[in-house]
């Protein structure tokens, strides 16, 4: 590619020209204090920074984004933040996918419409880093992903503690009355100790590995924690390399092409991904015009070994314990012979180039493909009379009892008839028995909320029972675990054939051979299709509305169907108006 000069950059549209246009910009710019040596004749940046005061995961942000800006200014850039939102895991209701798309939307048009000639990304936090990355790779700017790193191992009474995972294994020993005030006091303020997204291979960690693997971040970079010193340089080191990438003009067509996204998804395999990778991989790949499927990640599910002994699929370690064994890069090499190591980088070199030189230093954390933890990968999807556009579950976070299950079933339309009914230590319920929770996908949840891991009920808690199928059209917590089928598709909410199941109707897992079905007739099938009725409409106006009426259900990737590629093309460039 030919590089590009100081005429021929982005920003020389709103600064360069002599007319009335370009002299409100200079001025403007000379307002906020700047000379026009500052960001004259030189690459504009970017710095799309999701901090929040309610955003845990991104504590640190305030201070990484002058790192950041170092670099710049170091390698001769002119480096500015602009705020994106935060869309934080934690507090967000009643979930933050609602809003993954909203950020999607500001991070393109916020690129699209100023003078910024690069980007760096600042994300981590779940939602985050698809977000951003699907915003950026429409605006097609070059761009590189900055992830939050995550924080520290918790400990307890001398225990470790791993985000999430252990907030519900202890909370159903509470439930069960093992658990005194005390210890959970205990437990709740040292399971998150430091800034930095969950330590657990929840879909934070999942989503940096796969930004990683994508080849949008620096090698290495999606481990770092959040507060070892190596972030700081990391940041600094993204600020510098984003300047280089504007001249050579290493756009993200450039990257994000079908080996990109097959690397990504072997690697998501490999590391024991949140099943939440799958809605984010097919929406970030349908952004790049990468044809990526359901039955793509099914495939390389089979035949993909998770590696990383990395809860909660994995037993022992957390991503602190993965980093320092290796991190991204080891775990890479130690699929390198799978991996298409042509596919370009951030870099500016080929991912093989990059994976040179790495060595695991722990080979209990990262194991050898000899010795994986589990033999398939993170991931399986099913089909069936259920789920005739897919389902998904993971295999390697419940109990193998459950890979072949008949039992009936016990439904629930909403999320608050669940969690009064769980509580009810008379209910009706055994051990065999399928829970089901309906209306809680991408329209009926609405947004598709975390709530696929349902609980125990507590009469079975109390029993000594501790896993159960479940089945939702909703999503569930990376750092969950158990016999949960998830993303049923199409949804309930909106007819899928989840919506004709009722309780007491046999329903079969058979995960061998990737099936989902209800043990009932075609005939009564067809009766209750008739009978059942669309609920009325989550929103009446705003984003909601719009949410709505455009989002695609979960085996297209919850995107909207007017910002993937086969919609159209975007007008928005300034050299128009």
């Amino acid at each position: 590619m030919t590089r590009k000069t100081p005429t021929t950059l982005r920003s020389a549209r709103w600064f360069a020209p002599d007319d009335l246009r370009s002299f409100g910009h200079r001025s403007r710019m000379m307002q906020l204090g700047y000379a026009e040596e500052d960001f004259r004749d030189r690459p504009v940046i970017g710095v799309l920074n999701t901090w929040s005061e309610l955003n845990t995961c991104h504590a640190h942000f305030r201070d990484r984004v002058q790192d950041v800006k170092r670099g710049i200014l170091q390698a001769g850039g002119f480096g500015v933040e602009m705020p994106a939102l935060s869309v934080d895991e934690s507090f967000t209701k009643p979930t933050s996918m609602l809003y993954r798309n909203m950020l999607a939307m500001e991070t393109e048009e916020m690129i699209r419409s100023h003078p910024l000639d690069g980007v760096v990304l600042m994300g981590g936090c779940d939602k985050t880093t698809p977000g951003l990355v699907m915003g950026a790779l429409s605006a097609g700017v070059p761009m590189i992903y900055l992830p939050a790193g995550p924080m520290l191992r918790g400990n307890y009474a001398g225990k470790t503690l791993g985000s999430g995972s252990d907030a519900w294994k202890y909370w159903d020993e509470r439930r069960a009355g093992n658990i005194s005030d005390a210890e959970w006091r205990g437990i709740q303020g040292g399971i998150a100790r430091s800034a930095g997204t969950c330590m657990t291979m929840g879909t934070a960690s999942t989503m940096t590995a796969i930004a990683e693997a994508l080849g949008f971040s620096l090698p290495g970079a999606s481990s770092i924690p959040a507060v070892d010193s190596g972030h700081q340089r990391m940041s600094a080191e993204c600020g510098r390399r984003i300047v280089e990438m504007v001249w050579e003009d290493l756009t993200p067509n450039r990257i994000a092409t079908p080996a990109a996204f097959h690397n990504a998804a072997l690697v998501a395999m490999a590391t024991g991904c949140s099943t939440n990778a799958v809605v984010h991989l097919i929406a970030m790949a349908r952004r790049a015009g990468v044809a990526m499927t359901l039955d793509d990640l099914d495939a390389l599910g089979r035949t993909t070994p998770l590696i990383a002994n990395v809860r909660p699929a994995g037993k022992d370690y957390l991503m602190e314990d993965f980093h320092y064994a290796g991190g991204l890069r080891a775990l890479m090499k130690q699929l390198e012979d799978r991996l298409d190591c042509t596919a370009m980088t951030v870099t500016g070199r080929p991912l093989g180039e990059n994976l040179i030189g790495a060595e695991v230093h722990n080979a209990d954390v990262i194991r050898p493909l000899s010795n994986p933890v589990y033999h398939e990968g993170s991931l399986a999807v099913l089909r069936g009379n259920l789920c005739p556009d897919g389902a998904v579950i993971k295999p390697a976070a419940c109990d193998p009892k459950f890979h072949f299950h008949e039992g009936p079933a016990l439904v629930f339309d909403s999320y608050p008839d669940m969690k009064a009914a769980i509580d009810d230590e008379t209910l009706d319920v055994t051990p065999d028995h399928v829970l089901v929770l309906r209306n809680a996908g991408p329209q009926g949840g609405p947004g598709m909320p975390e709530w696929g891991m349902l609980p125990i009920p507590k009469a079975l808690i109390k029993q000594g029972y501790r896993d159960m199928l479940r089945i939702s059209d909703a999503r569930m917590s990376g750092t969950s675990y158990g016999a949960c089928v998830l993303h049923v598709a199409p949804e309930s909410y909106i007819g899928g054939p989840l919506a004709l199941l009722r309780t007491g109707d046999i329903v079969r897992l058979d995960l061998a051979g990737r099936r989902l079905d209800m043990l009932v007739g075609e005939d009564e099938l067809q009766r209750r299709r008739t009978a059942w009725q669309a609920p009325e409409p989550r929103f009446q106006r705003g984003y909601g509305y719009m949410f709505s009426r455009h989002v695609t259900q979960a085996d297209k990737g919850c995107d909207f169907d007017f910002l993937q590629t086969d919609f159209g093309t975007a007008a928005g460039e300034p050299d128009i108006y």
